[in-house]
């Protein structure tokens, strides 16, 4: 079952399902909308040259969803929208399916795309959600915040614990221990 959110056009949803796209594009349909725009982000085989098995996604949900429809609230304004949507997928996440969805709509289809990739940029720096990239073989998996290029912390086989889960904080999953205040993507700043 999805955990989701909804106002003003905008809806948000954590789930452990697989994503419907087309369920996804139905809810941003209307009859002021002249152009749709769906981003579908997909588990792929590889990263950094290494064979990889599967993704799993781990979420500090309540603040994620809040983070998911502020950016949400903020692109729909900027770009004009008509409407806006976005589910991302927690758990396990095969090779070849779908992690994340976000649809658009609005009259126009050049504040369609550029408003969808806007809203996937943003997700993915700020949105409290991290991934593991499990390799195959004896290479363990990788724990990282979900954005492109993001550092991550190995994780052998000896230092696994036996949920094979990152130390817990308070806002989700250490990712790198050594780094006090440190949590997902990025330090943790305390305004003096």
């Amino acid at each position: 079952m999805a955990k989701e959110l909804q106002e003003d056009g905008c809806y948000v949803a954590l789930t452990d399902n697989h994503l419907d796209s087309k369920a996804m594009m139905d809810r941003v349909r209307s009859p002021k909308a002249g152009a749709i725009v769906l981003f579908a982000g997909t588990t792929r085989d590889n990263f950094g040259g290494k064979p990889v098995k599967e993704l799993q996604y781990s979420s500090y949900e309540p603040r994620a969803l809040q983070t998911m429809l502020s950016i949400c609230k903020e692109v729909k304004e900027k770009h004009s929208l008509t409407s806006i949507a976005m589910i991302h997928r927690l758990g396990v996440v095969p090779i070849g399916e779908e992690s994340i969805l976000i649809a658009v709509s609005s009259a126009h289809r050049q504040a369609a795309w550029r408003a969808g990739e806007k809203a996937l940029e943003e997700c993915k720096e700020k949105v409290e959600v991290w991934k593991k990239e499990e390799f195959g073989g004896d290479e363990g998996g990788v724990w990282r915040a979900n954005r492109d290029g993001a550092t991550g912390v190995r994780i052998d086989h000896e230092q696994k614990g036996s949920d094979d889960e990152p130390p817990a904080g308070p806002h989700g999953p250490i990712l790198r221990p050594g780094r006090p205040g440190e949590r997902g993507h990025g330090p943790v700043v305390h305004p003096n």
